[in-house]
């Protein structure tokens, strides 16, 4: 990680593609979890995976929970990672994954406002047009793919990812704010130090988790896939996240979540679902959204 330049533009735009494409995958991944795995159970595997690799950093680095900042390692965890986790696969048993990722394009909005309400930053013209650009392209995405068609009638189950998206909002506003020079690495095991443990006396203890892996018809592929989601598309992502919003700004960190709708409809495609011409033209409008983020970015 030390190795990696993220003060580098191009690097970033890199690991931006990175994270939306582990991340625009784990709605798939999430679906094949719930084959054998209740949404509990497929929340909390995910969160206790992650914990497991993450353990051997978070033992060298305990002390850091007796410093004044102990406790904001605990609230990356509860709002970055644990209700994000446990809403959005929630949501995902009664809609679709496309709408899923489009109510999570609503997060570069709410980071904005953490931002501008909670922590007094300003930003350049360009790069509000941008979060609004981008945002009408991932909703133009969505609304035209088939699997929006089916969902489009309201129900409470699609105010779950909003409401994650606020979160995750808030989360990134935490980390620049508060974690700024503290190692990624560093953040992302340590905010899994305690919620980890917990996560898996409650998968074990409180749920049929054992009996399902041991007898589900889907179990394999189910349990390869959650595992994969823990720690490819949670540890390895959050790594790389923490790092991004250090060296960027909030908005263009966040703008991530316009690029996930169009990993998940490339998903789509390999799937046999078809790609039409309007959401080629959606899918260059948030290109073109990030570009405005991206441009001369500050911090006020």
């Amino acid at each position: 990680m030390n190795r990696i330049n993220f003060s580098n533009r191009f690097t970033q735009i890199a690991v931006l593609a990175l994270l939306a494409l582990l991340w625009g995958s784990s709605f798939i991944l999430m679906k094949r979890g719930l084959l054998a795995y209740s949404a509990e159970q497929v929340a909390l595997y995910r969160i206790f995976i992650v914990f497991v690799v993450m353990s051997p950093n978070a033992i060298k680095n305990l002390s850091l929970l007796r410093k004044k900042t102990g406790w904001i390692y605990l609230l990356v965890g509860i709002l970055g990672s644990a209700i994000p986790y446990f809403l959005f696969v929630k949501a995902q048993t009664e809609i679709s994954s496309s709408l899923s990722g489009i109510l999570n394009s609503l997060t570069p909005i709410f980071a904005l406002l953490v931002a501008v309400i909670g922590f007094q930053q300003r930003f350049k013209v360009n790069s509000l047009i941008g979060i609004a650009v981008g945002f009408l392209g991932a909703f133009g995405l969505m609304y035209f793919s088939n699997e929006f068609e089916v969902n489009h009638s309201f129900t409470l189950y699609m105010l779950l990812p909003v409401i994650a998206s606020a979160f995750y909002g808030i989360n990134i506003n935490i980390v620049k704010n508060y974690l700024q020079n503290i190692n990624p690495l560093v953040i992302t095991s340590m905010s899994f130090i305690i919620i980890g443990p917990i996560s898996g006396l409650l998968l074990f203890l409180g749920t049929d988790f054992a009996h399902q892996t041991a007898y589900h018809p889907s179990a394999v592929e189910s349990l390869a896939a959650i595992s994969v989601l823990g720690i490819l598309g949670t540890a390895i992502a959050i790594i790389l996240f923490n790092a991004l919003v250090q060296h960027s700004s909030v908005l263009f960190a966040s703008s991530v979540t316009y690029l996930i709708p169009i990993v998940a409809i490339g998903w789509g495609v390999l799937d046999g679902e078809s790609f039409s011409s309007v959401q080629g033209i959606f899918a260059v409008l948030i290109l073109v959204g990030i570009s405005l983020i991206n441009r001369k970015r500050r911090r006020s």
